[in-house]
Order: structure tokens, then sequence, then C-alpha cells
């Protein structure tokens, strides 16, 4: 899973112009990404997010999917995986400590969605990714 920022031709129709009305303006997606990565290792609440964007959580999810491809929630998710990634690399701390320090209550819920997104466990992809490691990382289906 990688987020990526859409062309705004893909959300509208051929001929015709998306509306500044359809999507977060520029300074505010980048307030909403920053807050959420500086947060990411606790829980944030679709209400929080909106308000930061002075708009109704439900406002504010419909356009930060038009903004960004994907729904908050799941942007965030994708947030916590990059970050565990980088941990489970760099880091020695045990699964269930990098679980938490990335927001997840349980090591287990952690390792679930963790699998679901890269196709490994987290202690597979640390084995994987280890200095002078000759396994290679399985792709992602």
């Amino acid at each position: 899973m990688q987020f990526q920022t859409p062309d705004v031709s893909e959300s509208t129709r051929p001929g015709e112009v998306a509306s500044p009305a359809t999507t977060l303006p520029g300074p505010v997606l980048q307030r909403i990404l920053e807050h959420i990565d500086a947060n990411r290792h606790r829980p944030l609440r679709l209400s929080e997010l909106g308000a930061l964007a002075r708009m109704s959580a439900f406002h504010f999810a419909r356009l930060f999917k038009q903004s960004t491809g994907v729904p908050p929630h799941r942007y965030v998710v994708e947030r916590r995986i990059a970050r565990a990634k980088e941990l489970l690399t760099t880091d020695h701390t045990s699964v269930a400590e990098i679980a938490q320090a990335v927001g997840f209550r349980t090591a287990s819920h952690f390792a679930t969605v963790f699998h679901r997104a890269t196709g490994m466990t987290p202690t597979a992809y640390r084995s994987a990714t280890q200095e002078g490691s000759d396994k290679p990382i399985a792709p992602v289906a």
C-alpha cells in the first residue's frame, strides 16, 4: 500500500474541470497530512481531523478521499505501516513495542494489519530486511 496523490483529472469526466469545492485546499490538506504523521502513535478520530479542516467529519472524509484517493482511515493505517517498516528495519525493540509506537493497541492486531498490507508478518519482515540478509523481501500480492 503506497499513498499517491491522484491527478485531479481522475475524478472528473472528460472535458469537465474539477471544482475546487470537491477537494481540500492544498494548505489544509498539507496541515492534515502533517498532523496525521505527527500523531499516528495515538487514536485519530475523524471528528478531530474534520475540526482541523474546519468542517464536519462527513464532509471532511468525502473531500479527503477526493483529494488523496483513499479514505482517511486507510491513509492513517498506511502511514502507521510505513513507520512500522522503518522501525522494524532500524530498531531492535520488540514487535509489541513497535505496535504501540505506531498506534496499534495490541501486537496481534498490528500483526494482522501488517500482514494484510505487506504479505509478511512483522517478524518475517524484520528478518528479511536485516543487514546482510540474503533473503529477498516477498512481493505484496
